[in-house]
């Protein structure tokens, strides 16, 4: 497409277009002691905070080669053609190059969903002009700085602060993992303050026409806790009596009306992880791997890491093409395929609820599915029988609601009886998932009923029931309380401020912050099911509610948006990051941090006390005197040993992005 077969040293080139790369990002903000020696090691909390006036960034050493590369190339560029992923961290990536290397030419932007020959074909044909998308820039940067703003200071006070109380850990501190590791810790400790408490449930057995169903009691308000349920057993067991001795009941109220229910959206990024670890316990980060393999090397599903389910009406153009490419690579969905109605108008097509990208579908190219992974094979067909489902009818069933006297005291029942399946047939029942999880029986299938209508009671039972405590989180949930975190904020001020779907982080950071928790040791998976461990209880215990409460970061991610979407300006956003960093770093100050110090053996080397450490192998005690001593007994044979303290490695490089350079 762009004629380039000559291969260099890190570039491919051909006559007038050079195309280069980058392995995530090459640069990295510089650590707070390029600001001043006196924020080096050792740490001190009377320098804090670290508010670099003139930003510096730093050419990151495992690619320092690439780094050059571009550079050179830059040098001699008359116009650059970003072509990194399509999204805020993906302009970062090649425009703090071009800012870093002084780069002033003339810049375009080719915008892609897919990588497909087609879509990409398509997409140099209608590339955008630099500026359509320089704000994603800005926002990324508010995003960095602000994130380093917060994790450089807190990290270093809070670690200071556990410290002087004993404890040798590091305690991270970050603007979004820590209000995300409050949600667990919150659910957490809901469960271990919750008590169960008895309640029940009495049912009627009714029958009309030879028809049995059941009916349920609708206590008085008196009898009942604030979720209606009946928590006075003498009046649950009295309205049983009057069952088995009342031999009819009528009916007071029947309603029937005609419900019609859409097919589910295609997928964003966070409903695709949460339907993954809900089917499968699928990690956020495996199903993002996943998603990114099915994107990049099978070609197979357009771009991952979209906040929308929606569809621009224009890609209605496409769909033959995308079928056809369904078929060409599994021609066993053939007869699935045959009874799609192409006309059809879903909710999905719907240009106002697009945003930076579309939702995740099949691609118009074929591919191989015999080299997919099982994982692979099974995101890939969820993927796509969300799409087909676009092209299928409404489900539509019956609904009966009713209200029955009963020896005065009032019952009620629901009914579905499914009328026509729709693109539910295309999902064999697996939509119920949630429903099945909820633990809640199936409506029954009701006799005609009508107002003063006669049924007979043929008998009743008390069902023993326990409030039971919320569930531990999952990956899915955690992810799904992140892309909402407007709902969990109980703030009037803050709630009437925040956008419905202000959240934690973006569709692509997500599954990052859960990961980073987990190697920090603040969150452990137990099957499927998160919990925190007592550090992080201990950590989020001692924080301000500011740095803990999911709202307030929510609102800084929502000023993220609006310099995206030019409405805002990064200078300001920064100003009040500023602000709030000087705040929470006082208010720390001052407040007192309990930490458990966990007791370990006298140094065999001193005698002096020891402290729990991690290292490579694991766990172990070190003297507190180290480096001075270097006593050490390994926690699980508690032998002792001599090691001298190694530096940590970096993270690898992320995935790859992509800067083509016009030369």
């Amino acid at each position: 497409m762009l004629g380039v077969s000559q291969r260099g040293q890190g570039y491919i080139s051909g006559e007038n277009v050079t195309v280069t790369w980058a392995v995530g990002h090459l640069l990295e903000t510089a650590t707070p002691e390029a600001y001043g020696e006196q924020f080096g090691r050792p740490w001190r909390a009377n320098v804090l905070p670290v508010i670099p006036e003139i930003w510096q960034m730093v050419v990151k050493k495992e690619t320092a080669d690439q780094f050059a590369v571009i550079k050179k190339l830059l040098k001699k560029a008359r116009e650059v053609v970003i072509a990194t992923d399509a999204d805020r961290e993906g302009e970062v990536i090649a425009r703090e190059l071009m800012t870093y290397c002084g780069y002033r030419g003339a810049v375009r932007r080719l915008w892609l969903s897919a990588l497909d020959e087609g879509s990409i074909r398509q997409a140099l044909q209608n590339m955008l002009p630099g500026e359509k998308t320089e704000k994603l820039y800005q926002a990324g940067i508010g995003r960095s700085q602000a994130d380093w703003l917060i994790g450089m200071n807190l990290t270093r006070l809070y670690t200071l602060k556990a410290g002087e109380a004993g404890h040798a850990e590091m305690f991270s501190v970050g603007r979004v993992q820590t209000p995300t590791l409050a949600i667990v810790v919150n659910r957490d400790n809901e469960i271990a303050n919750f008590t169960p408490k008895p309640w029940w449930q009495v049912r009627a057995q009714l029958e009309k026409d030879g028809v049995t169903f059941h009916a349920e009691w609708v206590g008085a308000e008196q009898y009942c806790d604030e979720e209606k349920r009946c928590i006075n057993q003498p009046i649950a067991q009295a309205v049983l009596q009057l069952c088995q001795k009342t031999g009819s009941a009528t009916v007071l109220t029947a309603e029937k009306k005609r419900e019609k229910t859409p097919a589910p959206l295609c997928f964003d990024l966070g409903t695709l992880q949460q339907v993954c670890s809900r089917k499968w316990g699928m990690g956020a980060s495996q199903v993002l791997t996943i998603a990114q393999a099915l994107y990049e090397t099978h070609k197979a599903t357009t771009y991952p890491r979209t906040d929308c389910g929606y569809l621009p009406l224009s890609m209605r153009d496409e769909v033959a093409d995308v079928l056809r490419a369904v078929q060409a690579s599994d021609p066993s969905v053939a007869p699935a395929l045959s009874r799609l109605d192409r006309t059809f108008m879903s909710r999905v097509w719907n240009d106002k609820k697009i945003t930076a990208h579309h939702a995740i579908i099949p691609t118009r190219q074929a591919f191989d599915l015999a080299r997919l992974s099982a994982d692979e094979l099974k995101v890939y067909q969820l993927i796509r029988q969300h799409y087909l489902a676009q092209f299928l009818p409404l489900q539509e069933s019956d609904v009966t609601e009713a209200t029955f006297n009963l020896g005065n005291q009032l019952f009620r029942t629901r009914g579905r009886v499914i009328v026509a399946p729709g693109w539910k047939a295309l999902f064999g029942g697996q939509q119920d998932d949630e429903e099945a999880e909820g633990g809640e029986d199936a409506p029954a299938s009701l006799p005609p009923l009508d107002k003063g209508d006669a049924c007979r009671v043929t008998g009743g039972t008390v069902k023993d029931n326990v409030t039971k405590a919320p569930a531990h989180m999952t990956e899915g949930t955690l992810i799904a309380a992140m892309k909402n975190a407007a709902s969990l904020v109980s703030d009037p001020q803050l709630k009437k401020v925040l956008r419905e779907n202000a959240g934690l982080g973006t569709e692509a950071t997500r599954s990052g912050v859960l990961e980073t928790l987990f190697k920090r040791r603040y969150l452990e998976k137990k099957g499927k099911h998160i919990h925190s461990t007592q550090m992080a209880r201990e950590l989020i215990a001692a924080l301000p509610e500011t740095l803990t409460s999911p709202g307030m970061t929510a609102l800084w991610e929502q000023a993220l948006d609006d310099i995206a979407q030019g409405k805002s300006d990064l200078h300001s956003f920064m100003q009040k990051q500023a602000q709030w960093t000087r705040h929470l770093t006082e208010k720390g100050r001052a407040q007192p941090f309990h930490v458990t110090v966990p007791v370990g053996p006298d140094c065999p080397l001193c005698g002096k006390a020891m402290r729990q450490r991690t290292g490579k192998e694991g766990s172990f005690w070190g003297c507190v005197q180290y480096p001075e001593c270097k006593g050490i007994v390994g926690e699980a044979n508690r032998k002792t040993k001599r090691r001298a303290a190694g530096k940590r490695k970096g993270s690898g490089p992320k995935a790859p992005g992509v800067l083509a350079v016009d030369g």
